[in-house]
């Protein structure tokens, strides 16, 4: 039987069991609930009860949360997930709440063996009654009549992240860390092995985990404030236009929390880990009356934790299909492997970095790598943050953030890589431009002084010939004098000239712009052989002298058409 299959059995045996009379929203001392009473919150939404996930014998009961409106059977929280109790007749689970304030869940009466309590209820002496109370929220809570809330499940998730609910990445309790843990399968809500969660260690960034092994990480919060899932998506999925979530880090100064809520009129809507390991966010559509999954981790194959290895990357925005690529400036480490959609290796750099040289390349609708150091220390602006990272010879890379915030650490606005870049990947909206060092390509560092030199060398040349052109036409019934020195820019030539017999070399030919237009034909763009600061260069032919059979090769310039003899 595949898991489908199995789940809907399982939910066919749960509604058997379920009873059909309830309560009102709350529980008060000295009136226990028992299996086959439910109590439901005040708007119809949730129900709590014990139920049965499974075909055990004897029957197996968790007490629990559930949507009550919605005619699939999804269970959003369980109390006694590690003991669950034996439904028989001679001693039925019970569950109470005492003058203490505490909710227990117990064999039988109010004598029998505890199977669960409530956590860290701090209890006080005084007249107020207090009263468990199931919200429409699906928080169920432990107040007093005086309106002291003592207990809530919101604060002891289990694998569902409903609206309201807190998760936290610092409180004030040590050795306090929340995660999601998934159900053991689709019909035991025992703790299974994946659970979600934040690493206090690190920024505001969330993790999957098989185990200890990482399935997953989500990009670090940019500040966003506010997702909208595709709108084409939900009208097609659950016949709404529109479904808005309200995302919030909060920081009150006792403890630091992730929180999201939804717009007005919006469809029931959780975030939940699966037990086979993917963490979903899910909406009820009415029109199909089925659950649709409109956004899951991982989202792809190579999305999972390091899939394309150091240095390689997810391209979410491939299409068809997501796929590794290696980062500008690298290439795959193992080929074959890489070829054959083996992508562990990674990549390796295609030109090594020679101490702190090398360049920053622009890497733009990037999610950042993991393993980021934050530097803050009034760090405010980019330039500061690319000094930084060019300054320390094992930064790799960076990025700039303008947002503030003394939630974590000090201010996100510069983040820096020292070790390898591992799971990195592309994913255009809600990316971030990650700036990375590769070693400057001499080839293209030559090629660059190659252009300069010969823009600026036909430039200077064309001068030359100009200034030649000018001298002539000004000193034309002058002889040579000796010792003459002629300056053009940088260079200075010394000619010691008879005055009877100066050497044929030294004499330039002056020529006119109809001989120019001639061999040009007429300035043709046949002829021209590039341009530069002066104007377009063309190539002619003059025969410059009828008493000598030489031709010459001249460069002219359209600036300088009014050559004349």
């Amino acid at each position: 039987m595949d898991s489908k299959a199995l789940l809907w059995s399982t939910v066919a045996l749960i509604v058997l069991f379920l009873p059909f009379s309830a309560s009102d929203d709350r529980l008060v001392p000295g009136k226990p609930l028992s299996p086959g009473n439910i109590i439901v919150s005040d708007g119809g939404t949730f129900a709590l009860g014990f139920f049965n996930p499974s075909n055990s014998t004897p029957s197996t009961v968790y007490l629990g949360i559930w949507y009550n409106d919605i005619p699939e059977f999804i269970v959003v929280w369980v109390a006694n997930r590690e003991t669950p109790a034996n439904n028989n007749t001679s001693s039925p689970p019970m569950l109470s709440l005492t003058n203490s304030s505490n909710l227990i869940i117990s064999e039988g009466n109010s004598g029998g063996r505890v199977l669960w309590m409530t956590p860290n209820v701090t209890t006080t002496v005084d007249s107020s009654t207090p009263t468990a109370v199931l919200l429409n929220t699906g928080n169920l809570v432990i107040r007093l009549s005086n309106g002291t809330t003592l207990w809530q499940s919101f604060d002891h998730q289990t694998d569902s992240f409903l609206p309201g609910m807190k998760l936290r990445i610092k409180s004030n309790t040590p050795n306090i860390v929340e995660r999601l843990v998934s159900w053991k399968g689709p019909g035991n809500p025992s703790p299974g092995r994946f659970s979600y969660g934040f690493d206090p260690d690190t920024a505001f960034q969330v993790f999957l985990w098989d185990g200890e092994n990482l399935v997953s990480r989500s990009i670090p919060w940019t500040g966003f404030q506010v997702m909208s899932v595709d709108q084409q998506q939900l009208a097609a999925t659950m016949n709404v236009s529109d479904l808005i979530v309200y995302i919030a880090f909060v920081d009150n100064g006792g403890e630091i929390y992730f929180t999201y809520s939804l717009a007005d009129g919006a469809p029931l809507t959780r975030l939940v880990l699966t037990y086979f390991g993917e963490y979903h966010l899910e909406s009820w559509s009415s029109s199909s009356s089925a659950w649709a999954i409109l956004w899951k981790m991982p989202s792809t194959e190579c999305n999972r934790y390091g899939y394309c290895g150091p240095y390689g990357y997810c391209d979410e925005t491939a299409t068809p299909v997501p796929t590794c690529k290696c980062l500008d400036g690298f290439e795959p480490a193992n080929k074959e492997e890489w070829t054959g959609g083996r992508f562990m290796a990674g990549c390796l750099r295609k030109e090594q970095l020679h101490g702190c040289g090398g360049s920053f390349l622009a890497l733009p609708g990037m999610k950042l790598p993991d393993k980021l150091e934050l530097i803050g220390g009034g760090m405010s602006t980019f330039e500061e943050c690319a000094v930084k990272c060019n300054r320390n010879c094992s930064c790799l890379g960076y990025v700039y953030r303008n947002v503030s915030s003394r939630r974590f650490r000090g201010d996100m606005t510069c983040m820096v890589w020292t070790g390898e870049l591992v799971d990195t990947g592309k994913v255009g909206v809600g990316g971030e431009t990650i700036y990375l060092r590769v070693a400057t390509d001499k080839r293209r560092k030559i090629n660059a002084v190659k252009i300069v030199l010969s823009v600026l060398g036909s430039d200077v040349l064309i001068f030359i010939c100009i200034s030649f052109a000018w001298l002539k036409c000004q000193g034309k019934n002058k002889k040579w004098r000796k010792h003459k020195i002629i300056s053009l820019f940088f260079m200075s030539t010394s000619h010691e000239l008879g005055e009877e017999n100066p050497p044929h070399d030294q004499e330039f030919p002056s020529v006119r712009l109809e001989e120019i237009a001639l061999a040009t034909h007429n300035f043709s763009e046949a002829c021209m052989i590039g341009q530069g600061g002066f104007g377009k260069v063309y190539k002619g032919i003059v025969r410059w002298s009828a008493s000598r059979s030489q031709e010459a090769k001249y460069r002219f310039s359209t600036r300088n058409k009014r050559i004349q003899e």
